[in-house]
């Protein structure tokens, strides 16, 4: 095993080390009882460490073991820092109440336009494995469901979470591309005050109605940071049949809206940025537009990859918390037998006759 490889997680913990040579002066100028025994020259054997040192000799020893325990060895199979290519991205996603629409199909079966764009979006962020991908979602207000990430499992259940009616109705357009462009500050990827490799995809089907931002206002901010702005229109024009529902959530019948998708104002955002316009009127256009957008350029940056980390702390742990006890337990006093009281001589009998003792 290289000695490189060796490393501690919190280093700092091995200052307390410092602190055992203080202690063990101060216990030297601490007074101790002095046990007198007669003979005890007799018993004495000679050892290395006299023996009233050993409890403090082994304390001081387990105490340097669980203090290296805090510091947490540990052995790094494999740290490395390599040059990846990959995007940064945000997917605003809109989930306004039009979006119940059911005017896709997929397997024969109607669906929503939500339902629709689900497993398209999951499939996206799988295929893309070096790119960090946040997510926006946004009806009359707009929220960060996911910031930057590179953990893609994670940021799939978050799509799987998504439901509409989650937050309160409206298509605030701009505020959605308001909060993606804040998602997306990072003043070490900026260069002359362009932001370098990163775009947003905006997904929606109606028109701005909502929020503090104008779309206008939103894409002025994405055209002075040079952040290109991917938007696709989803739904069919026209009358579309919109699902009803009674109390109790429960599908009862269908009734005609009309679809307010507003596509020159999705086609002004795009082309005045530097992206593209997709109108999304089914599945298949809706994988095709997501396919496009790969063809964005990429961009390089670090990334530090830790595979396996085996903590060695329990090395240390254990015999020094053994240490420690024995100790402790080595510096309790003896307990010395007591010593039985011989009883008084008894006199020999006096022989009859004979005079007393004077």
């Amino acid at each position: 095993m290289n000695l490189t490889n060796y490393t501690l997680h919190s280093p700092w913990w091995l200052l307390a080390l410092l602190v055992l040579p203080f202690l063990m002066w101060v216990r030297g100028r601490r007074g101790a009882p002095v046990l007198v025994v007669p003979y005890a020259a007799a018993w004495h054997r000679p050892s290395l460490i006299p023996t009233s040192r050993w409890p403090a000799t082994l304390a001081t020893t387990g105490l340097i073991l669980l203090i290296v325990a805090l510091a947490r060895p540990q052995i790094v199979e494999d740290k490395r820092e390599v040059k990846q290519q990959g995007y940064d991205l945000m997917l605003a996603i809109d989930l306004s109440g039009s979006m119940l629409a059911e005017d896709y199909e997929r397997d024969g079966d109607r669906i929503n336009r939500l339902q629709a764009i689900k497993p398209i979006i999951q499939a996206f962020i799988k295929q893309r494995t070096s790119d960090r991908i946040g997510m926006i979602v946004f009806s009359g207000r707009a929220y960060t469901l996911a910031p930057l990430t590179f953990d893609h499992a994670w940021l799939e259940r978050q799509v799987e979470r998504l439901k509409l009616g989650m937050i309160e109705d409206g298509t605030a357009i701009g505020d959605g591309l308001g909060v993606a462009l804040t998602r997306l500050e990072q003043a070490k990827r900026t260069d002359d005050t362009k932001r370098k490799g990163a775009f947003i995809v905006l997904m929606t089907d109606g028109a701005n109605n909502r929020g503090v931002l104008t779309p206008e206002q939103a894409t002025a901010i994405a055209q002075a940071r040079g952040i290109p702005v991917y938007t696709i229109g989803a739904g069919r024009d026209g009358l579309v049949p919109m699902p009803v529902f009674d109390d109790n959530g429960n599908k009862i019948g269908y009734r005609r809206a009309i679809s307010d998708l507003d596509e020159g104002q999705l086609r002004t955002m795009a082309e005045s940025t530097g992206g593209k316009f997709f109108r999304a009127f089914d599945v298949d256009t809706t994988e095709k537009a997501f396919a496009a957008i790969d063809a964005a350029q990429k961009i390089e940056f670090q990334a530090k990859s830790y595979l396996l980390t085996t903590e060695l702390f329990h090395w240390c742990a254990i015999p020094g918390a053994a240490l420690l006890f024995l100790g402790a337990l080595f510096a309790l006093p003896p307990q010395l037998p007591r010593l039985k009281r011989r009883p008084a001589p008894v006199p020999p009998a006096r022989p009859a006759g004979a005079p007393a003792a004077p």
